[in-house]
């Protein structure tokens, strides 16, 4: 697990992600504390601070043979409404390896984000599966 890290859900970027998403619900773009939509905690993951180390980085992945696998969200209750003050805690769940069929070992690595708030409850889960594809063999 690396060093959790502060976030704070900002109505701007709530409205930001809204447009440009195509959601034209009023319930994002007028209500002063909109819940944010579902997948809008993808997008948070980058506005980490700039000395966070990734669970990743000890892998040494090839960022030539690495792409996003899959991506899924999971609330413990509604969603965090725009004004949350959350802390992000990250860690590496899983890293598993099956042969490709062009050839070469593909790894999948699954990582997990606890996304808690000011009062230590966990309200989401988000889950990223990345994968690095073999090299194919000569």
């Amino acid at each position: 697990m690396t060093a959790p890290y502060p976030l704070s859900v900002e109505l701007g970027k709530v409205r930001e992600f809204a447009r440009a998403t195509g959601i034209t619900d009023p319930g994002y773009l007028e209500d002063p504390a909109p819940h944010i939509p579902p997948t809008f905690l993808r997008t948070v993951l980058f506005w980490r601070p700039d000395d966070w180390v990734s669970p990743l980085d000890a892998l040494n992945l090839d960022p030539k043979r690495s792409l996003h696998g899959e991506q899924e969200f999971e609330f413990f209750g509604p969603p965090p409404r725009a004004g949350a003050e959350l802390t992000v805690h990250t860690r590496l769940e899983s890293v598993t390896e099956k042969q490709g069929r062009r050839g070469g070992t593909m790894k999948f690595i699954v990582v997990v984000e606890d996304f808690v708030d000011a009062d230590g409850k966990l309200v989401a889960r988000g889950r990223t599966t990345g994968i690095e594809t073999g090299q194919a063999q000569q």
